[in-house]
């Protein structure tokens, strides 16, 4: 019984997770983390390295959609990827001195704010504007946001991949599914990274969790991220959106039981 709820819980989790991943680029953490948490009594940092493993194949299946869609930005997501790698060691580290509560909630809020963000306020860059910024500005801008990406990555897995999103578009000026390309194609060697960090520093995770988060996060992102290709900016936005809110409502109203 204790297995298929297990199976239950990590399928819907990583469901939540592989949508959010092939649609917006969003860290798997921001979703299975704080279901782990709350629905399994998993330890937060247990939880991150979990989530983060189940990110590895989902964002590299999602890049490679993307890619042969011609919306990935490999040179400038190489820069990011250097800088994020770095630090999402640094913040891994560093999360592991930090009390599973303080994890737990921060990830939870985290989801709700960014879900409330991308229904309200989705992002619209056209592709127009990518060519606006020039090539030096590009990697200054990357190598900076690398730092904060990584470090954030690395520390709660949650945000990780919606920050970069965030600023692909706003400040390095992409437009949407390029975006999202790139965000994936980084977010696969950070996930990569971060789980293994934490599983040197805190040892391997419940077995079945992480074969069953893998396994759905990497079904539901292939099958986003071939729908993502082919849907409006606004879809892709506000699908996100509610999962990411839905996902969060959940868990605080099972901690407030």
């Amino acid at each position: 019984m204790d297995l298929l709820i297990k199976f239950i819980v990590c399928f819907l989790a990583g469901a939540g997770a592989g949508i959010g991943t092939g649609f917006a680029g969003m860290s798997a953490a921001a979703a299975i983390s704080p279901v782990l948490i709350a629905f399994l009594g998993m330890e937060a940092y247990e939880a991150v390295g979990i989530a983060l493993a189940s990110d590895v194949l989902a964002s590299g299946v999602s890049a490679y959609t993307y890619g042969k869609n011609k919306n990935l930005d490999i040179r400038n997501g190489i820069v990011m990827m250097i800088t994020v790698l770095i630090f999402t060691s640094v913040g891994s580290y560093v999360s592991s001195l930090v009390e599973s509560t303080t994890m737990g909630s921060f990830s939870v809020i985290m989801t709700m704010l960014l879900g409330v963000k991308f229904i309200l306020k989705p992002v619209m860059t056209t592709k127009e504007a990518m060519e606006k910024v020039s090539k030096r500005d590009q990697i200054i801008r990357s190598v900076i946001s690398g730092v904060m990406i990584g470090f954030i990555c690395g520390f709660v897995g949650a945000g990780g991949g919606m920050m970069m999103l965030l600023i692909l578009t706003s400040v390095l000026g992409y437009e949407l599914k390029t975006a999202v390309g790139t965000s994936v194609f980084v977010m696969a060697f950070t996930a990569l990274t971060g789980s293994l960090s934490h599983f040197v520093i805190g040892g391997m995770p419940d077995l079945w969790c992480l074969l069953f988060c893998v396994l759905s996060t990497l079904l539901w992102a292939r099958i986003a991220a071939r729908i993502a290709n082919k849907a409006k900016p606004e879809t892709l936005n506000r699908v996100v959106g509610v999962v990411l809110v839905v996902i969060s409502i959940a868990v605080l109203i099972v901690n407030m039981m």
